[in-house]
């Protein structure tokens, strides 16, 4: 089990995500910088690599920049 807050990649997304919880068979991952959370076969899931992380805070700041023009 991921600690929650953990920032993972999901292969089946190609997405990373924060870990929220595990529900069932699924774990709950939200996007990074906020939005619908999503299931993900924890089995597949591995942390994000430094360039994932960084990757996915740059788009999450691009997205809320876009929002506000």
């Amino acid at each position: 089990m991921e600690p929650e807050g953990q920032l993972v990649y999901d292969p089946r997304t190609r997405r990373v995500g924060e870990y929220r919880d595990k529900v069932g068979p699924y774990a709950m991952l939200r996007p990074v910088g906020g939005g619908r959370e999503w299931e993900a076969d924890p089995a597949t899931l591995r942390p994000a690599t430094a360039a994932e992380r960084i990757g996915a805070r740059v788009k999450a700041a691009n997205h809320r920049t876009k929002r506000r023009t």
